[in-house]
């Protein structure tokens, strides 16, 4: 299962760029004692986030679902924006960041990294 993106994956996030910025939801399911090596990914992560503008809105375990097919429960849910697609490219591409990639990959069985875009266009609702 991948965990990490490829570059043809990061390539057609930035040609799918809507501008704006860019929620990306992360499920994440744990390889078996990973749970430890992802907290100190996100410990030593936390300083790339906030040099390339991200931030973490929410982070939080996985409960039974209430609907899902089988195998589709995640041991850990997390919503991170980034200022943009481009921010996000070029965090994930700096040398510092790369040395920390490791962490989460032998962290984690299976991922899904999802970029969303707000249904109104970023605009808040009134």
């Amino acid at each position: 299962m991948a965990v990490d993106p490829s570059g043809t994956d990061l390539e057609t996030l930035l040609d799918e760029d809507p501008g704006g910025p860019v929620v990306m939801l992360n499920l994440l399911r744990f390889a078996p004692g990973g749970r430890a090596s992802y907290q100190e990914y996100s410990r030593l992560a936390s300083r790339f986030l906030a040099e390339y503008g991200g931030e973490l809105l929410y982070a939080g375990d996985g409960a039974t679902p209430l609907v899902a097919e089988e195998g589709q429960a995640w041991d850990a849910v997390l919503l991170v924006r980034y200022p943009s697609r481009e921010a996000f490219g070029r965090m994930i591409a700096d040398p510092g960041y790369r040395e920390i990639t490791a962490l989460r990959s032998r962290a984690l069985a299976e991922a899904v990294l999802q970029p969303t875009t707000p249904w109104d266009g970023g605009r808040r609702a009134h």
